[in-house]
Order: C-alpha cells, then sequence, then structure tokens
C-alpha cells in the first residue's frame, strides 16, 4: 500500500508536468494558427486542449481511486481509473480527433493561403511544443521504466498509459503538423495542410480507441493477467490439502486489487473444522504470495460431503454407509 501511495504521487506529479505544458501549448498554437490561418496548426491546438481536459480527468481517477472500500462500494473504488480513462479516451476522440477533421475539410473548402510572417509564426509555435512534448514525454517514460522496471508493466496503470499515449502523439502530431506547413510552404498548395490535419485526426481517433477498448474492458470486468491467474493456479495445486482446482475466476478491481474465486475439491479425510482451518491458510498464503489478490473466496464443493457421508455412515451403521458410499 505505501508503494502504491509513493506511486501515485509520482504519476501525480507526471500528470501536473504534463498539464502545465499542455497548456502553454495549447494557448500558443491557438494563437500561432489564428495569425498564421494555418488549419494544421489549430488542428494541433484542439489537440492540446483536449490532452489538458483528460489529464484533469485523470487527476481526479487518482484522487478518486484510492478512497476506502464503504458500504456502498464493498470492493473498493479501484475502478475509478477506468472510468476517467475512458472518459479521456472519449475526450481526445471528440476534441481532438473530431476537431482536426473539421479543420481539415475547412482548409480545402476555404483554400487560404499563409503569409511569410505566418510561417515563421507557425514554425516557431511548433518548434517549442515540440521541446515541451517531448520534455513530458520523456518524464513519464523515465517513471515507467524507474518505477516498475519494464513498460509491459509500469502501463498497467491508466493514468500513467493515457498520458505516454497523449504526449507519444504529441510529438508525432507536430511533425505531422511541420511537414504539412513546410510542404504548403513550398508547394503553395494548402492540400498539404489540409492532409496534415487529416493526418493528426487520424491518429487521435486511433489513440483514443485504444485507450477507450482498454477502458471498457476493464470496467465490464476483464480477468486479471494470464501469467498472475497461473500463478494464482499453480499456488492453490501446490497446497497438499487440495485435491484438485475444479475452476479459477479471476477479475480485476483496481490497479493493484484482484478479486479471485476458486472452487476446489479437498482430499478426503478433513471434517468441517479442518476444511475450516484449511480454508482460512489457503486464502493467507495466496494473499503472502500475490499481494494484488486481496478478494479471495474459496468454494470448498466435495470434502464437506464426504465427511459428513463418513460421520454419518459411522452413526447409522453399514446401510448408510453403502448408501453414500456412490456419491
Amino acid at each position: 500500500m505505501r508503494r502504491r501511495r509513493a506511486s501515485d504521487r509520482k504519476t501525480r506529479v507526471t500528470v501536473f508536468v504534463a498539464l502545465a505544458a499542455n497548456i502553454l501549448i495549447a494557448a500558443a498554437k491557438a494563437i500561432g494558427g489564428l495569425v498564421a490561418h494555418s488549419p494544421a496548426l489549430l488542428s494541433e491546438a484542439a489537440h492540446s486542449v483536449a490532452d489538458s481536459l483528460n489529464e484533469i480527468f485523470l487527476l481526479a481517477a487518482l484522487h478518486r481511486s484510492r478512497r476506502p472500500a464503504d458500504r456502498d462500494h464493498p470492493f473498493g473504488y479501484g475502478k475509478e481509473r477506468f472510468f476517467w480513462s475512458l472518459l479521456a479516451a472519449v475526450g481526445i476522440f471528440v476534441m481532438g480527433g473530431c476537431f482536426s477533421f473539421f479543420q481539415g475539410f475547412q482548409a480545402l473548402k476555404s483554400g487560404e493561403q499563409e503569409s511569410r510572417s505566418g510561417y515563421v509564426a507557425g514554425f516557431a509555435v511548433l518548434g517549442v511544443a515540440l521541446l515541451m512534448d517531448g520534455l513530458s514525454l520523456l518524464r513519464a517514460l523515465h517513471q515507467v521504466h524507474r518505477q516498475h522496471g519494464s513498460a509491459a508493466e509500469g502501463l498497467r496503470d491508466p493514468a500513467l498509459r493515457t498520458v505516454v499515449a497523449e504526449d507519444s502523439t504529441a510529438v508525432l502530431g507536430v511533425v505531422l503538423a511541420i511537414v504539412g506547413m513546410a510542404l504548403h510552404m513550398v508547394t503553395g498548395d494548402v492540400v498539404w495542410e489540409a492532409s496534415a490535419s487529416f493526418a493528426i485526426g487520424v491518429l487521435l481517433v486511433y489513440v483514443a480507441y485504444r485507450l477507450g477498448r482498454e477502458a471498457r474492458g476493464r470496467l465490464i470486468g476483464q480477468a486479471a493477467d494470464p501469467e498472475l491467474s497461473h500463478r494464482i493456479r499453480a499456488l492453490l495445486q501446490a497446497q497438499p490439502e487440495i485435491d484438485s482446482v475444479e475452476e479459477l475466476l479471476t477479475m480485476q478491481l483496481g490497479l493493484d486489487s484482484t478479486l479471485v474465486a476458486a472452487r476446489v475439491d479437498l482430499v478426503p479425510g478433513l471434517d468441517s473444522e479442518e476444511v475450516e482451518d484449511v480454508a482460512v491458510r489457503i486464502k493467507r498464503s495466496v494473499a503472502h504470495t500475490v499481494p494484488q489478490a486481496d478478494q479471495i473466496f474459496l468454494d470448498i464443493t466435495d470434502a464437506p460431503t464426504r465427511a459428513e457421508a463418513r460421520r454419518k455412515g459411522r452413526e447409522d451403521g453399514p446401510a448408510a454407509t453403502g448408501e453414500h458410499g456412490g456419491a
């Protein structure tokens, strides 16, 4: 828990850095785009505005997902991260992608030409934006590798994953805008900048789709990673009192919270008190070995029935034993 709080603080700093950069960049791009009459630059301004609002969503996710469990939410609020990440994906799609397509169509319709000073202002703004977005991306990637050791593990955090995705697309979007403006300047044909706006729109729609699909899967009850499920199953099968693991179900409740429900058969010969003690010990063993499994439920299927049959057979004599022997 302490490690998770420290990780959340660092993620919060990363989101604040990205938010501050995007607010400044959005203002600069909007002013530069209006002065230069550049559709690509205005598309990038909308991109930065969408990113800024999304980072506010992510800050809300970091705050609300750490609330303790209560009567209305007995499994906690871990899925808040996935909900706000879904809203961020919608924001990228609507405010970034759709506006970029709109700017591309407007450019083709109006066919406006930029002045020489407009090109200079546009390139200057995009150069600064490229530098700031690049620094924000490096900060996010540094946190991924420093805190988690590998990108695959670090990007499990939807807030951090969203920041990395936003900053990566921001850098690529600026490059596309620079290329579009440069070709427009050389050829005098606005179709190049319009094409850059369309390309930025396609990029943002794709990123929104990927982030939204991931958040949706977690919200509707996605299972734990196959590796984690395999570890839990192997741990259960290694318990001497368990004869077989009939079924294992998992569901992610949050970033570091997993529900585990297992139906197991115990070895014969255990009475009711022993079954209860064994169940408690197995739960503690799983929770200690796999800290993410903080909600564990065991369904003991056959052992109690067998124990009851034996006791009833001893009480009622050979006839009763014969009656239950085939169960």
